[in-house]
């Protein structure tokens, strides 16, 4: 999206073959090595530093790589957890399924939804326990390398169920920006029409 963001995960209109193991693997590695998640992480990593996010990591270089791993380990963590290691072992599909058409309501709703429903590789709607599980593992990972007063069961609840709800911005955006390119590009063609004598 935007020649930037990366959609490894989306399957268009709804029908693809199921994938095993060693695709979701190959879908994880490609989303978690993407140069946009390192970015990602250096401005989540910049907005914690001005903001004096974790005061015990200070502030200078090594206050920034700090918060840049963790930003980072944040990301792989959830990424390996749910949409790879669970996926495999819950027999659950990790990527997105576009309908692209129907109302706005709808496609918004199945959109936002999607963070807490999935397939299963036999085609079936499910609660998407690889997505929620992945993240609390990931929120219980982070007690490792974040402050000590960062860490404990509350936070690693609020952190993987904060991480879950943001999945359904993303899904939003995968839904919706197809449409976005459609009313971009008749737009031009308009301009370009108006334009001609």
């Amino acid at each position: 999206m935007l020649g930037v963001m990366p959609e490894f995960n989306v399957v268009n209109n709804g029908e693809a073959a199921p994938i095993g193991p060693r695709e979701k693997f190959s879908l994880f590695f490609h989303s978690a090595f993407d140069p946009f998640q390192f970015a990602i992480a250096g401005v989540d990593a910049g907005l914690e530093q001005a903001q004096n996010t974790y005061p015990e990591w200070h502030q200078g270089f090594a206050g920034f790589a700090k918060r840049y791993g963790a930003s980072y380990a944040d990301s792989f963590d959830g990424n390996l957890w749910g949409n790879a290691i669970l996926p495999t072992v819950l027999h659950q599909d990790p990527r997105y399924y576009r309908i692209g058409h129907g109302t706005f309501k709808h496609r918004l709703i199945y959109s936002m939804l999607s963070t807490v429903r999935a397939k299963s590789d036999s085609g079936k709607w499910q609660p998407n326990y690889s997505n929620v599980l992945g993240n609390l593992i990931g929120g219980g990972i982070s007690n490792l390398y974040y402050p000590s007063s960062d860490r404990g069961v509350g936070l690693t609840f609020e952190r993987g169920l904060t991480v879950t709800a943001e999945g359904a911005f993303g899904a939003f955006a995968e839904e919706f920006y197809p449409d976005f390119l459609k009313w971009r590009q008749h737009r031009k063609e308009r301009k370009a029409q108006q334009q001609q004598p």
